[in-house]
């Protein structure tokens, strides 16, 4: 019986639950609340992946805005 049962793991026939990892996009929080520069038009965003289970609350990482010059803080948003 336990050699079945491994046998079924190892293979790929236990059912998946809800997906683990999603999809987030990473929002410039300085581009959202001070309004972007007059001399370029545009907000920065970032595609990247979280643990839903790791990470429950909204993801926050520091990443280079292209649109203020400088490494600033962008917050997960709803797609």
């Amino acid at each position: 019986m336990e050699e079945l049962s491994k046998s079924k793991i190892q293979g790929g026939f236990m059912a998946k639950g809800k997906d683990v990892r999603i999809t987030v996009i990473l929002e410039c929080t300085c581009c959202v609340r001070n309004g972007v520069n007059k001399v370029s038009t545009g907000i920065s965003r970032y595609i990247t992946e979280k643990n839903r289970h790791n990470t429950p609350n909204r993801l926050e990482l520091r990443k280079f805005c292209p649109f203020c010059y400088k490494h600033t803080i962008h917050e997960e948003i709803k797609k």
